[in-house]
């Protein structure tokens, strides 16, 4: 009966059910159990109780007879192992990968060209500001500490020559690089002396008159005194650096005074009538008005000087007018543009058009008697040589510039 036990079991060894794990049930069976009993709890070593030492694993039978410890804590202990090896892998494979976009982010940070990209901001700084950028923000400097100190002047009509001249390098870079203005005629502003500028306007936002005036600046040497419509000067904030700036109100006493003064008078005769017209009817002067610009050059004996504005037209292409919503608000108009109001403020960036301003020819009015700015058929014909003059060069330079945006 012991002997035949002995064979029971896969590879004919006793007691070995799947040959690595746990015997068979046959067995268990022979053995005595016909239910297979949970493993008692192993007993904790002790130093002081001493006994008869059983192999570790070993399972007794009635029998007495003792079979070979299960060896199923060795696979057990060897799959943790395996898995332990696999995550400490999979860790140290993270740790390196990490290491590795580390290693390869630094020199990417580290090597990007900082010197290649202050020197191309730079150059890009001064082709916009212009090469002279050091002068200009001393200058500036120079003029606000002037203004802190209270070291400045104004004259009767409340000009400031400094903020004449910041505003005169501010408007550089949109003149120059924007615009790319093209100045033709310099030669016929008198050097000294008083004269009348007389030009077409256009545009939606009156930007002519701050381009002639810089032009006028730049190119010439004197200040332009424009004569502004009276919307101008009641407007907050606007109408207080328009008289700072050197503008006064278009009436012919202070048109008079200026002249006869020995300045520069600048003056618009289409008014918002030109400035407000649709884009369809671009370089078509309206009407000069009834000559008074005419009338205070003859009563002061000085030139008058034809300017013809070129690239105005296009910076806002009025498409329409709201006149009621206008009115409501005290506007001559609220234009319509492609751009404004579809596009909010962004809609208030003038288009980058080709400018043109040629300074005509002078017509001179010291011919004349002071006494002569009374009789309106002459005051008519002046103001229509003088009107037909800048049509005239509207045309040549609408021919010369060509495409507007290039």
């Amino acid at each position: 009966m012991n002997d035949d036990r002995k064979t029971i079991g896969s590879g004919g060894k006793p007691g070995r059910g799947n040959h690595e794990t746990s015997p068979s049930a046959a067995a268990r069976s022979l053995a005595g159990g016909g239910t297979r009993k949970k493993p008692a709890a192993r007993p904790k070593k002790s130093a002081s109780a001493p006994g008869p030492s059983t192999p570790k694993g070993a399972t007794s039978h009635p029998s007495g007879a003792s079979s070979p410890p299960p060896r199923a804590d060795k696979p057990r202990l060897r799959a943790v192992t395996d898995e332990d090896a696999a995550a400490a892998a999979a860790a140290a494979a993270e740790e390196a990968a990490g290491r590795t976009r580390t290693a390869g982010a630094a020199p990417l940070s580290a090597g990007l060209p900082i010197d290649e990209i202050l020197v191309a901001v730079a150059e890009a700084a001064q082709r916009v500001i212009g090469s002279d950028w050091e002068s200009r923000i001393a200058t500036l400097l120079a003029t606000i500490r002037k203004r802190l100190s209270g070291d400045y002047e104004v004259d009767d009509f409340g000009f400031d020559p400094q903020i004449a001249e910041v505003l005169t390098l501010a408007i550089e870079p949109l003149a120059e690089k924007w615009f790319r203005l093209e100045v033709r005629g310099v030669e016929n502003i008198p050097a000294d002396g008083g004269a009348l500028l007389v030009g077409n306007h256009s545009g939606t936002i009156p930007l002519d008159g701050l381009i002639t005036g810089y032009a006028v600046k730049k190119y010439a040497g004197r200040n332009l005194r424009p004569l502004g419509a009276d919307l101008v000067f009641s407007l907050p904030i606007i109408g207080q650096v328009a008289r700072k700036v050197g503008a006064t109100l278009a009436c012919q006493e202070d048109a008079e005074r200026l002249l006869t003064t020995g300045e520069l008078a600048g003056v618009w005769p289409e008014g918002f009538k030109g400035v407000g017209k649709p884009f369809a009817e671009r370089y078509k002067l309206q009407r000069f008005g009834r000559g008074g610009f005419v009338s205070s050059a003859m009563r002061a004996q000085v030139p008058i000087v034809p300017v013809s504005i070129v690239g105005a037209e296009e910076i806002y292409p009025l498409v329409g007018n709201v006149p009621s919503l206008a009115r409501l608000l005290g506007l001559p108009y609220l234009p319509i543009t492609p751009f404004f109001p579809l596009l909010g403020p962004l809609g208030l960036v003038p288009l980058p058009s080709k400018w043109i301003i040629e300074f005509g020819e002078p017509v001179r009015t010291d011919a004349y008697e002071p006494e002569a700015a009374d009789d309106p058929m002459l005051l008519f014909n002046v103001t229509d040589q003088v009107r037909e003059t800048i049509q005239q060069t509207l045309y040549q330079l609408l021919v010369d510039r060509g495409n507007a945006f290039f």
